[in-house]
């Protein structure tokens, strides 16, 4: 549903979109989405990663510091809070690249051993092979309650190093083939950005993972997740009220309905908490220091919620 003239390339967004919280451009109701059940709670380890990749939505680099590494008393506080008030029941892991963390293993002990099930994204490249014997010994202790969401954004290598950089397709798949192998609960992130369509993409990716062992079923949804492109500089329409009888789509099926995600903004004394991963800067998402405060219903306010979230069916969590 991007706005497009025939023939030519997508319109760039109409700069006096997403501004009111209240009302869309035209002036109709826009829509809000209640938390109706925390459900996955997400904590950004950090927008440090060891690539530059073309599109990453959250610009992701080896200097880009704008979101600070947490550290697990940060998280643990969060965790506290979690296990006392609510009814979670996974806890996912982000960055950046959440491997070059220095405090990551301690985190997701501290979350495994709360019994919860823990969902880390990961490039698999030299952070995570760094903390090898770290990770066999989680595995060890908590089997798949353990998984790691490995990007591989095409199944096939070219396709991959678009977006990627040079020989980033074999040191990835070389993680991947190595948590394979040691029996780790895996699942992929792919992507749509070749344009090919949905059976297409799951047929690409089936072969890759014959090919090399990798026990990932391509045609579980689950298993091998498909994200819609995200660029918040095209043009998209407003979610108003009336979409959701119009579209077909329940807000209780949007990411802001059953997750939120911590933060802690470089500067920042202590940590954020905002509606859901794919806003880790916008200021007007601020909720507050804790959950409790990040309680409130979330405008779709972001060419994110309509493009990602409301028109592309996408969300990061695995339930």
């Amino acid at each position: 549903m991007t706005s497009t003239v025939s023939g030519t390339e997508p319109l760039a967004l109409d700069r006096g979109k997403f501004h009111d919280p209240r009302r869309t451009l035209d002036g109709e109701p826009r829509a809000a989405v209640t938390l109706n059940r925390l459900e996955t709670l997400w904590f950004n380890t950090g927008t440090v990663c060891n690539l530059t990749c073309a599109n990453c939505y959250i610009e992701s680099s080896p200097t880009n510091d704008r979101l600070s590494y947490l550290t697990a008393g940060e998280v643990g506080g969060l965790l506290d809070e979690l296990q006392s008030d609510w009814q979670a029941h996974e806890v996912g892991f982000t960055g950046g690249e959440p491997f070059m963390n220095p405090d990551i293993l301690a985190m997701l002990k501290d979350a495994l051993g709360r019994g919860y099930r823990v969902l880390v994204l990961t490039n698999a490249m030299r952070p995570m092979m760094k903390l090898a014997d770290g990770l066999q010994e989680l595995r060890r202790q908590y089997g798949d309650q353990l998984c790691l969401r490995v990007s591989v954004d095409h199944y096939a290598a070219d396709v991959h190093e678009l977006e990627r950089g040079e020989h980033g397709w074999a040191r990835m798949l070389s993680g991947l083939v190595w948590l394979a192998q040691n029996g780790f609960n895996i699942n992929i992130a792919g992507r749509t950005l070749s344009g090919e369509d949905d059976e297409s993409l799951r047929q690409g990716y089936a072969r890759l993972f014959a090919e090399h062992g990798i026990a990932v079923d391509a045609e579980d949804r689950g298993e091998l997740v498909l994200f819609p492109e995200m660029d918040e500089g095209l043009d998209v329409p407003e979610i108003t009220t009336a979409c959701w009888g119009l579209l077909n789509v329940s807000p209780d099926a949007m990411m802001c309905a059953t997750s939120r995600m911590v933060v802690k903004h470089k500067g920042d004394d202590g940590v954020t908490v905002m509606p859901c991963t794919l806003l880790p800067y916008d200021e007007r998402f601020r909720m507050g220091a804790t959950l409790a405060a990040a309680n409130g219903a979330v405008p779709l306010n972001h060419p994110h919620c309509a493009r990602f979230c409301v028109l592309g069916g996408g969300s990061c969590s695995a339930a």
